[in-house]
């Protein structure tokens, strides 16, 4: 017979500790209060406001997490609020921008593809508000159902989520805390503000030439005859961005996610655009969009990676999402059978429960999906003009939006929901539902307009659900009540979707006054939502390029058969820019390094622990800083105030030094505030 627990080291070493959050769950604090949800709405609609500015303008919007962070703290200590106050306002306030990032990738495909002809109030108001609401509702009713599966998933580092509880703990800790966090916050608003000022360059390409383009080689043929063969080929060298948000993520996620994604860019980069530059050579005007690249090399290049390489990404998205679930199917079930149970029997009182293991009964959040569900078929109806096609669209959103809603909870739960690559998700949604509708029959404006439909409601309801993981992972760190934060969550994304409307027409009609032409011209391009339309376009037209979408899925086949850890983040890397993901890697890098001195000085866990606060306090900072930053100078783009210019060609050299600096303080200060070895050890850093 085994000594009882604590008599035994060897058998308590294998018993999993508890999660002990940084508020105690016998601790009665206030937490939902009507200061704190107010001042959190007000932060949703104008941080999702500037989002959805930027979006159309740049195809990029800034994590909101930092500012209400920040913002909520500041406002809310003047009346002595609650850390867990500060943490409801912080996710009331961000969850604005999923919305937003939702709206600007597909609201605006409907009248670029034509489905709609005005966007004026009277006829695209209810219909845009109806998607965003319907989408952002049912994100936080799907994640409800796996919440606990990826928040206590001890292989899901929540980078942004680590970050974000950072902010509030530091506040509460003490000053040593706060001098970390908040120091390195103003480094972020200093050195992107500086880049914003053009004191440096942010990103440098270098591209390598091998042949000239267009110009003629001979090659011998058979019997030693001579074909004259037209070609080049090219390949680029992309500097890490100056960014002290990414160099902080991949210092949180470590140098093998961060290693993993960014394979995927030296594949998109460094292996397929230099093929299909070689063997498309001057042809490569005939594979792409009309007026979809210059002349040039690099934008030729740019041209292949987003229009051939992107499609490629997608199909390993989808195979690597797949995969994704699958390696998660017995936790999933659990979950979802646990609420089916629940659902059966009823939940247990509220008062038997401890507070940060109290949430929304499965028969509130069953019940608002089923209602959810009657809207869409009424939705999906109207649009297609056909009733079988609306209901099996209602279907497709309900299981691929549940699909895609918890990939996408994953996705953040690895690289943070700046990086989550919802446009690619919501394109292999496009593609299932373009599909389906083309067995049905549906083509035409009307088919194009209930493909959008589903697409819209899926990108909103990823965004959103990727974003309310992150919140409730904070939550789980700081000990909040995960009830309380998807009743927030429901009133703000309710709140976003009937306001966010009117940013996008404003930009729209403004556009259309200086003598544009709305959305999809070189001032508002929107560039998510065209590539949206153009997808819908060419499925429901029969002009889609499947060989693209089939190689990606082998592809992503051929890495689970290789046994890659991630292939969904080895496809994301090959999605996302490569500046993005080099800078990341970077960080994993500068962390991996860090480490690797500490083994060099037989550092003990108490040592190693207070490094590894001290690090994540730095690179929280970081973050959080260069998200302040790019929403203020968004707000100066948005009221069209002139940015100074220090210099008109700034020089990369020096962005690339500062990166230097930063990488080097990551190390340094971490590695000297590890303390002796007969030191106290710190609180750990809850991941």
């Amino acid at each position: 017979m085994n000594p009882p627990s604590g008599l035994n080291p060897l058998l308590d070493s294998k018993v999993p500790q508890r999660h002990v959050p940084f508020v105690p769950e016998g601790t009665v604090m206030k937490e939902f209060t009507w200061r704190a949800v107010l001042l959190g709405l007000i932060m949703t609609v104008v941080l999702g406001a500037a989002n959805a500015y930027l979006g159309l303008r740049a195809g990029m919007t800034i994590a909101a997490t930092y500012p209400a962070a920040v913002i909520g703290m500041a406002v809310l200590r003047v009346w002595k609020g609650t850390v867990l106050e500060e943490n409801l306002a912080r996710t009331a306030g961000s969850i604005g921008e999923s919305v937003a990032a939702g709206a600007i990738f597909t609201v605006p495909a409907f009248l670029i593809a034509g489905s709609w002809t005005s966007f004026d109030p009277a006829q695209a108001y209810w219909k845009s508000t109806a998607l965003m609401t319907v989408g952002g509702i049912l994100g936080v009713l799907f994640v409800s159902l796996v919440r606990r599966t990826l928040v206590e998933d001890p292989d899901l580092p929540f980078p942004e989520s680590v970050a974000a509880a950072e902010i509030h703990k530091a506040g509460r800790r003490g000053a040593e805390s706060a001098r970390y966090l908040f120091w390195n916050l103003g480094v972020g608003v200093l050195i992107q503000a500086l880049g914003e000022l053009k004191l440096f360059a942010v990103d440098k390409d270098f591209f390598f030439r091998i042949g000239t383009l267009g110009k003629s080689f001979v090659r011998l043929g058979p019997l030693g005859s001579k074909n004259v063969v037209q070609t080049g080929a090219v390949s680029m060298a992309s500097a890490p961005t100056v960014s002290p948000a990414y160099l902080g993520v991949g210092y949180v996620i470590g140098p093998t996610l961060a290693s993993l994604q960014f394979s995927g860019g030296v594949i998109a980069w460094g292996v397929l655009v230099p093929l299909f530059m070689y063997f498309l050579g001057p042809s490569l005007q005939q594979f792409l969009p009309a007026g979809a690249t210059d002349e040039n090399w690099a934008g030729q290049a740019a041209a292949v990676w987003r229009y051939i390489v992107r499609p490629i990404a997608v199909g390993g998205m989808m195979v690597g999402a797949a995969y994704t679930l699958f390696k998660m199917r017995k936790n999933l079930t659990s979950s979802v059978g646990r609420a089916f149970a629940e659902l059966r029997h009823g939940t247990p009182p509220m008062e038997t429960l401890a507070r940060t293991e109290r949430y929304m009964a499965s028969k509130t959040v069953f019940g608002l999906i089923g209602i959810t569900f009657t809207l869409m078929i009424a939705l999906y109806i109207y649009f297609s003009g056909n009733v079988v096609a609306g209901v099996v669209a209602a279907v497709v959103m309900l299981l691929v939006g549940f699909f895609f809603a918890t990939v996408s909870g994953n996705l953040v739960g690895m690289i943070g929901s700046s990086n989550n690559p919802i446009s690619g998700l919501t394109l292999s949604t496009l593609i299932i539902a373009a599909l389906l509708m083309v067995a049905l029959g549906v083509s035409g404006t009307k088919g194009v307009a209930v493909v959008l439909g589903v697409a819209a409601v899926v990108c909103v309801s990823s965004a959103v659900a990727g974003e309310l993981l992150q919140d409730f992972k904070a939550g789980y760190i700081l000990g909040g009540t995960p009830r309380t934060i998807q009743i927030v969550e429901l009133i703000a994304v309710v709140l976003a979707s009937l306001v966010m409307y009117f940013p996008l027409y404003i930009l729209h009609v403004a556009n259309i006054k200086a003598g544009g032409t709305g959305f999809g011209d070189r001032a508002l391009p929107a560039p998510q939502a065209g590539l949206m339309a153009a997808l819908a376009q060419g499925i429901v037209g029969g002009e889609m390029a499947w060989p693209l979408v089939v190689t990606g899925a082998l592809f992503g086949l051929a890495m689970i058969l290789l046994k890659v850890r991630s292939p969904m983040l080895v496809a994301v890397g090959m999605y996302l820019p490569l500046p993005t993901t080099f800078s990341i890697f970077l960080g994993g890098m500068v962390r991996g390094l860090g480490d690797w001195l500490g083994k060099r000085a037989n550092h003990n866990e108490a040592q190693k622990t207070r490094s590894e606060s001290v690090g994540v306090l730095i690179a929280s900072g970081l973050i959080a800083g260069e998200a302040l930053t790019g929403l203020l100078f968004a707000t100066f783009r948005f009221r069209d105030l002139k940015i100074p210019e220090i210099f008109h060609e700034p020089s990369y050299l020096l962005g690339f030094a500062v990166l230097v600096i930063l990488g080097f303080a990551m190390i340094r200060l971490p590695f000297a505030n590890a303390g002796k070895p007969d030191d106290p050890a710190p609180p750990a850093v809850m991941m």
